[in-house]
């Protein structure tokens, strides 16, 4: 565990040794959430090229259809030799069917699963998974175990608090999952109901952590700064924290976590540092992708455009570009302008969505 503040004042560096989950050892305590619709191979292999990122997840993938090879659910759970340790995060409401897609994916050489009982999005709650699994405990547990039993890989669960405030179920069910065989638990510091509306509750976070008799326990939320991650390990003890929308906002998040760590002052990115990011994003994509990636950059640009320095009238060009010669005449104007840009708030917060939404 973390060292508490008592003991490990703000500010001194501590050794960031990593851990373990089940057998698989893990580098760092600073981990990419899996974040819907974003964390795709080239995001992964991008931030990981910047150093200090440990584990990493993959957006959620629908368990019945990944055993019957849907197109898209191959494609989420693409990886790369540089995508290492990566868990694959399935969701579902039917155990058996949970249950073949972790042999599916243990068969097919992957190391780590992780079951989803966190999304807010009424899609998937609406069919009995993601966080509608907090309602019924039991039901939650028979599912564990049912996942667990079919592997020898190591299973983790990422939950939230509960349903509601009026719900908060997150410490009772961690000391279940334990004793049915789960190596480690992301929490969510909010409730479904928050979606991601309110501040992250720490205190939840802690009562899960003391839960628990051994395994690690994750804290997720609203983590955008080094400042936040010590802060959030020191106040709940957590083992690790798993950076999501922050490391949307600060793809150099984690270089500046091992920075921390290793006594250093935490490295903001040069000006080539940014831009070249933003190429190599995009050149990771088209590997994938190909021309399709002109489409599925757009959604990242929203986030990246203030932190990049990209002037906002080339942002906008950014989210309608259609093919590889006119990104690359962008990038010439973004290097040429570079810093114009006089707000450093990402649009992508400006507009705020009530309460859980699918593009979330």
């Amino acid at each position: 565990m973390i060292a508490n503040e008592s003991t490990n004042p703000v500010g001194s560096p501590a050794a960031d040794s990593g851990l373990a989950i089940g057998d698989r050892p893990i580098p760092s305590r600073y981990f990419l959430a899996p974040l819907a619709g974003y964390t795709h191979l080239a995001f992964r292999r991008a931030i990981r090229e910047l150093g200090g990122l440990g584990l990493a997840t993959t957006d959620l993938v629908h368990a019945t259809q990944l055993c019957s090879g849907h197109r898209h659910s191959l494609e989420l759970i693409t990886t790369h030799s540089e995508d290492l340790p990566l868990s694959i995060q399935i969701f579902g409401s039917n155990a058996e069917q949970l249950a073949a897609a972790a042999r599916w994916l243990e068969k097919h050489g992957y190391a780590g699963i992780d079951i989803n009982m966190g999304c807010p999005m009424a899609k998937v709650n609406g069919q009995g998974g993601g966080a509608r699994l907090l309602c019924d405990a039991d039901q939650a547990c028979r599912l564990v175990e049912k996942v667990v039993a079919a592997v020898s890989l190591p299973v983790t669960v990422k939950m939230r608090l509960g349903w509601d405030r009026d719900s908060i179920t997150s410490p009772y069910l961690a000391r279940r999952f334990e004793a049915a065989g789960i190596q480690g638990i992301t929490v969510h510091g909010r409730t479904r109901q928050q979606g991601f509306q309110g501040g992250v509750d720490l205190d939840g976070i802690t009562a899960t952590v003391d839960a628990v008799e051994r395994i690690p326990v994750i804290g997720n939320g609203d983590v955008r700064s080094v400042e936040d991650a010590i802060h959030m390990q020191r106040t709940t003890g957590c083992a690790a924290v798993a950076i999501g929308r922050g490391a949307m906002l600060d793809p150099w998040i984690f270089r500046k976590l091992a920075d921390h760590h290793e006594g250093r002052i935490p490295r903001d990115p040069t000006r080539d540092e940014q831009i070249d990011f933003l190429v190599r994003h995009f050149t990771l994509m088209r590997e994938q992708h190909a021309e399709r990636s002109c489409i599925l950059i757009r959604k990242f640009v929203a986030w990246y455009g203030a932190r990049l320095g990209i002037p906002e009238d080339l942002e906008n060009r950014l989210r309608l570009f259609s093919d590889g010669a006119e990104f690359e005449s962008i990038v010439s104007e973004i290097r040429r302008r570079h810093g114009e840009r006089q707000t450093n708030l990402a649009t992508a917060l400006i507009k705020v969505p009530n309460g859980p939404v699918e593009r979330w």
